[in-house]
C-alpha cells in the first residue's frame, strides 16, 4: 500500500512537471498542440480532485472545532431565555400588585380619616383561608386586636391575635365574624356573617333586616360603620338571593363576597384616626 502511495507521488509530481513546463514553452503561443491541451485538462482535473478533497476536509475540521462554541452559545442562549422568563413572571407580579394597591389608594382618599398598614399573608391557620391566616406585620408596626383587614376588591376581616411581627386575621368566611352591614341601595341595617353553602363555598349573609326591607339580587352590600369598629362603605359583596323569616319577623339574604379569599395575596389593616390619618404604609 505504502509503495502504491509513493508511485502516485511520483506520477502526480511528473505531471505538474510537464504540466509547468507545457505552459512556459506556450507561453508565447497563441494557440496550445493537442497534447498540450491533454495534459493540461488531465492535471487540472487530478488538482480539482485534490483541491476538492483538500477544502471538504477543512470545511469538515472547522464545523468539528465549532460544535463546542455553538453547544457554550446554546447554553448561554438558554440560560439568558430562562432569566428573562423569571423577569417577566416578577415583572407580571409586580403590575398586579400596583394594580391591587391602586383600588386601596381609591379607598383612602375617600375615607383619609385612616390611615391603612400594608402586610403580605404568610401562611394559613388551618386548611383554608376561612379558619384564618398569618401576616408578616404586628405590634411593632401599630397593628392591634380587632382591627379591620381589607383589601382594594373590599372587606376581608378583622384581626383577632396579634405577636410582635406577625398577626393572625379572621376572614369574613368565618361564622364567628360578625360585621354590621347596610344594603347600599335601600339603607337597610343588617348584620352579616360569614356562610358556607351546600358546596362548602365561602360566602356571606346578611340577616336581621325588616319585612318590609327592599333588599333584592344584586344589590350592594357595605360596613355601615355603627358602632365605630369597622369604617364606613367598604364594599362586602353582593346580594345572590333573598329569604324570609316570617317566625322571627325578619329578610335576609346570602351574598357573594367581592374579595376572593383563596387568591389574596396581602391585606391592609385599617387603623383608628390619629395624627396619620390617610396614609398608607407598606
Amino acid at each position: 500500500m505504502k509503495f502504491l502511495k509513493n508511485k502516485l507521488a511520483v506520477v502526480i509530481i511528473l505531471l505538474s512537471v510537464t504540466f509547468l513546463s507545457l505552459i512556459g514553452y506556450s507561453v508565447n503561443r497563441e494557440k496550445m498542440s493537442f497534447v498540450e491541451n491533454g495534459v493540461g485538462v488531465t492535471m487540472n482535473s487530478v488538482q480539482g480532485v485534490f483541491f476538492s478533497g483538500f477544502f471538504k476536509i477543512k470545511s469538515s475540521f472547522k464545523f468539528i472545532t465549532n460544535i463546542s462554541n455553538v453547544k457554550t452559545e446554546n447554553e448561554e442562549l438558554r440560560r439568558t431565555n430562562s432569566e428573562l422568563q423569571s423577569k417577566v413572571i416578577e415583572y407580571s407580579a409586580l403590575i398586579k400588585k400596583n394594580e391591587r394597591v391602586s383600588k386601596m389608594f381609591k379607598f383612602s382618599d375617600k375615607n383619609a380619616q385612616y390611615s391603612y398598614i400594608g402586610a403580605d399573608i404568610n401562611g394559613l391557620c388551618g386548611n383554608s383561608f376561612s379558619d384564618g391566616f398569618t401576616i408578616n406585620k404586628g405590634e411593632t408596626s401599630g397593628i392591634k386586636k380587632g382591627m379591620v383587614a381589607m383589601t382594594g376588591d373590599g372587606l376581608v376581616g378583622q384581626v383577632n391575635s396579634v405577636g410582635d411581627n406577625w398577626s393572625i386575621v379572621q376572614c369574613l368566611a368565618n361564622e364567628n365574624i360578625a360585621v354590621a352591614g347596610l344594603v347600599d341601595r335601600t339603607r337597610d341595617n343588617g348584620i352579616v356573617k360569614g356562610y358556607t353553602d351546600e358546596n362548602n363555598k365561602s360566602l356571606a349573609q346578611i340577616q336581621r333586616l325588616s319585612l318590609e326591607s327592599k333588599i333584592k339580587k344584586g344589590d350592594v352590600i357595605v360596613t355601615s360603620g355603627l358602632g365605630g369598629k369597622y369604617p364606613s362603605g367598604i364594599r362586602i359583596g353582593s346580594v345572590l338571593s333573598v329569604h324570609e323569616d316570617k317566625g322571627a319577623v325578619m329578610k335576609g339574604a346570602i351574598i357573594k363576597p367581592y374579595v376572593d379569599f383563596s387568591k389574596i395575596e396581602e391585606v391592609f389593616i385599617v387603623v383608628p384616626t390619629d395624627a396619620k390619618a390617610g396614609e398608607i404604609k407598606y
